[in-house]
């Protein structure tokens, strides 16, 4: 593993075409992270998403493979260590009996940043799976 990258694995309950759709669509991404989303499903398209407390990620889909991979660039507007684009964030979906096993490594993270992006993974994953597995993982409360 490289290190200015974190990875973590999570199973979810529910197909991977579900768990694609909350990867593709701003309403359903804005139900599991986030307040708002904009979101262009497309090579060169836009990813934009809004928090609760004003923070605001921005980047543009690299690669999307319908309910099996998707990958796009992650920052922070404002921010001087991950601005917009400067990561990468990649999705891979795999069929896992009647759910999905998720594996996501976001590749380019300057060390002193890796702790809060993997803080912020592991608690909206549990949250994007609530949602894909139909359930309803309330307001986003942030993490921390």
């Amino acid at each position: 593993m490289s290190t200015n990258e974190i990875r973590v694995e999570r199973r979810i309950e529910a197909p991977p075409a579900a768990v694609y759709a909350y990867l593709t669509d701003g309403d359903l991404w804005a139900r599991w992270q986030g307040t708002s989303a904009e979101i262009e499903p497309v090579a060169g398209g836009l990813f934009r998403m809004a928090m609760s407390n004003g923070s605001v990620a921005e980047g543009r889909f690299v690669e999307l493979v319908p309910h099996v991979r998707v990958v796009f660039t992650w920052g922070w507007r404002g921010s001087a260590t991950v601005p917009p684009g400067s990561s990468t964030v990649e999705i891979e979906l795999g069929q896992d009996g009647e759910g999905t096993l998720l594996r996501l490594v976001h590749r380019d993270l300057p060390s002193e940043d890796q702790p809060i992006h993997r803080a912020g993974w592991d608690h909206y994953l549990p949250r994007l799976a609530t949602a894909a597995g139909g359930g309803d993982p309330g307001p986003d409360p942030a993490p921390g």
